[in-house]
Formats: C-alpha cells, structure tokens, sequence
C-alpha cells in the first residue's frame, strides 16, 4: 500500500510521484491542514445535505495520504481502478475523495484566479514592478486532445486543424518569472488562439507590456491601447531585415518563459495527457495544475 510515510523515504521517487519536493509537499499539507476544519464544516453544512455533521461515510485514509492519492492521480494520471489497487481503497473511494478535495486544493494554492484579483489590487509602482518584473507579461494558447465526441456537430467544433485530433484549448498569461496571472476557461479545439484572446478580454495594468506569438497578428490594431510586442512578419516576396531578424529572436527569447510555465504543467499528466474525465471539470483540474505550478515558483 502506497501511503506517505512509505513514499517521504525516497525523495526522488515521491517527487516523480506528486510533481512536488518533499519539502514543498510538506509547506503545502501545513495550509491544507490548517484551512481543512473550516472547509470540512462548510462542506459538511450545505444545505442539500441529508445526514447530520458526523453522519455519513468515513474516509479510510487520512488527510496526508488523500492529498498523496490526490497528488499522484494529477501527476501520473492513472486510473481510478490503479489508485484505488496502489493506495488500497475502492474505485468508487478513489472519485469521492478526489471530488471533494478539489475545492480545498484551489483554495490553498495561489491560482490564476488569485493572482488576477492581486493584479486589480495593484496601487502602488512597486507592488507593479513585483507583480511583472520588467513590466513585462506574455501570453500563449495550449490545447490538449480529448477522445472523439460521439456527437458529429461537436466533433467538427472540437477538431483541430492544427493538431489533427479533437481537442480543448486554453490561454494563459505570465510575468517575466513564468508565474501564471490569468488562464481562460477552455475553447473548442477548432477555436483560434487570437479569439481566444479576444473572447477573454484580459485587462492587464496600462504600463506593462504583453508579449505573444506570430498568432497574434492583429492586435495591436484591435487593442491600440494596449502595450503589446509580436513578431515582425516577413512581408510577401521580402526579406527581414537584420534588425527586424534581432528583434524577433529577442521576441522569442523572452517569451519563452510562457512555453515553460505550460511545459511545467503539462508535467501532470492530467493537462498533458488525452483528458479522460468530463469537461465540466476541466476548467477546475486546469486552474489547480496552474496553481501547483505556481506554488512551485513562488
């Protein structure tokens, strides 16, 4: 049975695991210990509920190894009958436990949603500067291959053209450290990376400066008040120049920090892989990977 005190004995193999040190792990599960009590009691209160506060159910594994399970699940992207084998609970066990940890889990780590409050907050220069080092945020779209709708209508909207498969796609802005300020809801596959932008409608401070991709054509034309910096393209039967060529790979240079930050959370498998579960869940799943990815710079 794979639990915590067996797995904080290699610090390597629990990294490999959970996506998270040993030492993260344990700063992480003090918030997520201190915060449980209260979310255990609003839970435990809705007013759906049918059984009194200390009826119902028991969980079979204790707070640490539930967020271990938790951990793993997102970073390997097993299946439910596989968790439930390696910790030694049902299947069934193994969905409940997970479903009702996501809430809590969201609200411990430092999501997008969190930093894009912070960015509405800002007053004053210096809490801008630390927000966006430089005063410099970039901006990319990802997708992610989900299995082929039964339905026709919904598989011609969620196929890529790109990526030749049914997909998802989201959008995310960091800062110049990588740190993830703002993640869209996801899009049909057969949605473009610029509408997406558009749709989203990002507001980022007047003063700082977004960075994106050749895909981006456009907007600077469509957000003239917005700072924004995209790749020169090369005009039809012309060259670039030498300094439109060093400008570009500058471009490119620093806005790779955007492709790392979706690299580190394509790392669990649960936004890396073929997304198994329901899409109504995907936007939630999504805003936690970002969140440990953001816990992990910050």
């Amino acid at each position: 049975m794979m639990n915590y005190s067996k797995l904080s004995k290699n610090p390597r193999l629990f990294a490999r695991f959970t996506g998270l040190t040993l030492e993260e792990f344990n700063h992480l599960f003090r918030k997520i210990e201190k915060e449980y009590p209260k979310f255990e009691i609003e839970r435990l209160s809705r007013k759906d509920r049918i059984n009194a506060i200390g009826q119902g159910s028991k969980f079979k594994l204790d707070l640490k190894d539930r967020v271990i399970m938790f951990l793993c699940y997102y970073k390997m992207y097993i299946t439910e009958e596989m968790a439930g084998f390696l910790f030694d609970i049902h299947q069934s066990n193994v969905n409940r436990n997970i479903r009702k940890l996501e809430p809590l889990m969201e609200g411990c780590l430092p999501t997008p949603k969190k930093m894009k409050k912070k960015v509405k907050r800002i007053g004053t220069l210096e809490e801008l500067e630390k927000m966006f080092p430089e005063l410099k945020a970039f901006v990319d779209g990802t997708e992610q291959e989900i299995p082929r709708p039964k339905n026709r209508r919904r598989r011609k909207s969620y196929y890529s053209g790109k990526k030749k498969k049914h997909t998802v796609k989201l959008q995310v802005i960091t800062n110049k450290d990588g740190l993830i300020i703002d993640k869209s809801k996801h899009h049909k596959g057969r949605v473009h990376d610029y509408d997406m932008f558009k749709k989203r409608k990002s507001r980022l401070p007047p003063d700082v400066e977004l960075g994106g991709d050749s895909g981006y054509q456009g907007i600077q034309k469509d957000f003239p008040n917005l700072k924004s910096r995209i790749p020169i393209k090369k005009p039809k039967g012309e060259k670039l120049t030498k300094e439109q060529k060093k400008y570009n790979k500058k471009l490119s240079k620093e806005r790779v920090v955007v492709e790392n930050s979706i690299g580190k959370g394509k790392r669990f498998k649960i936004m890396g892989q073929k997304f198994r579960n329901r899409l109504g869940g995907y936007d939630m799943k999504t805003e936690i990977v970002c969140g440990l990815v953001n816990f992990k710079i910050l």
